[in-house]
């Protein structure tokens, strides 16, 4: 996740029901043509940052539109910067964190939070862990000295580290292996990504999970989670003044610790050649099929590629005005669900990628054949003008949207800065937007919508195959659904 607004906006506004493996978000909602007119007068944030002595970034976002404060902490650890052998300590940890302090029992702060109407989560990405609290703004002291209590002074035992190792165990067990979907999620990721740790479930994999104890927890803690490898971002109805001075009566007690240093991760070598991943299940009852690239992030992309690349993902599968769209599920039928995706957020190399599922009498063949026609098109001839406006259009207007929610945009910042890129080029975004051509979307197409960079898979029935007709029910014509990616990396 990060700052690929396109799709993280609805990533981020789902958060506080989190998404998972396996899990989808839902098509961002149609909207007028507009947007222009209102993002130039909404472009740029009333946002000031400062850092602490020890270390900690602090970014402040005022909205005093609602009497709340949204308070969230952003570690900057998540699970591909783990030691090999060790997946799943940052998600662990992060459950660890709920533990008792040496000041405080467990268990204590998420009672004051709920006693006060408040609500409060964690979340753990590839890249990122953090902890929030949405709360009347007479309780943020209240809620930064818990949290700053718990960055310094989090008592951890072997009967403590057992119990939540179980905990998350099971966690794993019903989201995961009980899941076709997350299962065939987890083979896909670890083809795809053939070097960086991406290709490692949050997660974890059962087998290192069983083997973390006690030892790996406090080394963990000590090393991430210290003011100086922190962003702390405060949204609602507060000021500056305000939170300088309660960060620093709070934070500002706490030591830095040694610098966790550069989050030097393997990188992928050049991809050379086309993959497939299978998976049949009984427990499967509408086949799918997916295809993914390696393409660049937000973060790790040349100038405009990574804008470019998300504008395509809109015209050729963002909605249900798309070119994938209204060719397979409106005009032909072929389809029940079609779409495309751009998963830009990460702070190393990220994924594009199309989905579909077939209708009536059509196979997954038809559904991957009819796609891959669309992309084709792109390839050779380019988009118009009139799609690429309207396109734009729509991505301005969910900036919009996401200032409406002063969380949105507390994880917004949030995760772009825990992904190595700052408030201007938050703020930057629409006009980058802007300045997408034609010429821009065609040339991403044909750079990195490969077979040689690609991973195609397929869920089926048990004994299906991709060119099977699947008997049974199938969803009618008419019974059509919105494109909804999958969501991958972030685990509650």
């Amino acid at each position: 996740m990060s700052f690929a607004l396109s799709r993280n906006v609805a990533a981020f506004l789902l958060i506080g029901t989190l998404v998972a493996p396996g899990s989808v978000l839902p098509a961002r909602a149609e909207t007028s043509l507009q947007a222009p007119v209102v993002a130039e007068k909404a472009d740029k944030d009333d946002v000031s940052s400062f850092h602490l002595e020890n270390g900690l970034e602090v970014v402040v976002i005022p909205d005093h539109r609602a009497p709340v404060v949204t308070h969230m902490l952003w570690y900057h650890v998540g699970s591909a910067d783990e030691e090999p052998g060790k997946s799943g300590i940052a998600h662990f940890f992060e459950h660890l964190m709920f533990k008792a302090t040496k000041t405080y029992p467990a268990g204590e702060f998420s009672r004051k939070v709920a006693e006060i109407g408040g609500q409060e989560n964690a979340f753990t990405s590839y890249d990122y862990t953090a902890f929030y609290q949405q709360v009347a703004p007479q309780a943020l002291e209240m809620v930064m000295t818990y949290e700053a209590d718990r960055m310094e002074n989090l008592i951890l035992n072997e009967d403590v580290v057992k119990t939540e190792r179980d905990v998350v165990l099971e966690e794993r067990r019903s989201r995961t292996d009980s899941d076709p979907a997350a299962l065939l999620a987890e083979e896909v990721n670890a083809t795809l990504y053939q070097n960086h740790p991406y290709r490692m479930p949050v997660i974890g994999w059962l087998h290192e999970m069983q083997q973390l104890n006690l030892k790996d927890a406090l080394a963990f803690y000590q090393k991430y989670y210290t003011p100086n490898n922190a962003t702390l971002v405060v949204s609602g109805d507060v000021d500056l003044a305000t939170v300088k001075a309660l960060t620093e009566k709070t934070y500002g007690k706490v030591p830095r610790r040694a610098e966790p240093g550069n989050r030097q991760r393997p990188q992928e070598p050049e991809q050379n050649t086309k993959r497939t991943v299978s998976m049949a299940d009984p427990r499967v009852s509408q086949p799918s099929f997916q295809k993914m690239w390696l393409v660049p992030s937000y973060t790790s992309a040349k100038p405009g590629e990574a804008e470019a690349l998300d504008l395509l993902s809109e015209i050729l599968g963002g909605s249900s005005r798309s070119r994938i769209y209204q060719a397979l599920v409106v005009q032909d039928g072929s389809a029940a669900n079609a779409g495309a995706y751009y998963q830009g957020g990460s702070l190393d190399a990220g994924s594009f990628g199309i989905y579909g599922s077939p209708r009536g009498s059509a196979t997954l063949t038809d559904v991957e054949a009819g796609i891959d026609a669309q992309i084709a098109r792109i390839i050779k001839d380019g988009v118009t003008a009139d799609e690429l406006e309207k396109a734009r259009n729509r991505f301005l207007k969910s900036m919009i949207f996401a200032r409406d929610s002063q969380s949105s945009m507390a994880r917004i910042y949030g995760s772009t800065l825990s992904t190595g890129q700052t408030i201007k080029d938050i703020q930057e975004w629409p006009d980058r937007i802007r300045a997408v051509k034609v010429q821009d979307i065609q040339d991403v197409a044909k750079r990195y919508l490969v077979d040689s960079r690609s991973v195609t898979s397929y869920l089926m029935p048990e004994d299906g195959k991709p060119d099977q007709k699947i008997e049974g029910e199938t969803p009618a014509s008419g019974e059509t659904q919105q494109p909804e990616p999958p969501a991958q990396g972030v685990i509650q």
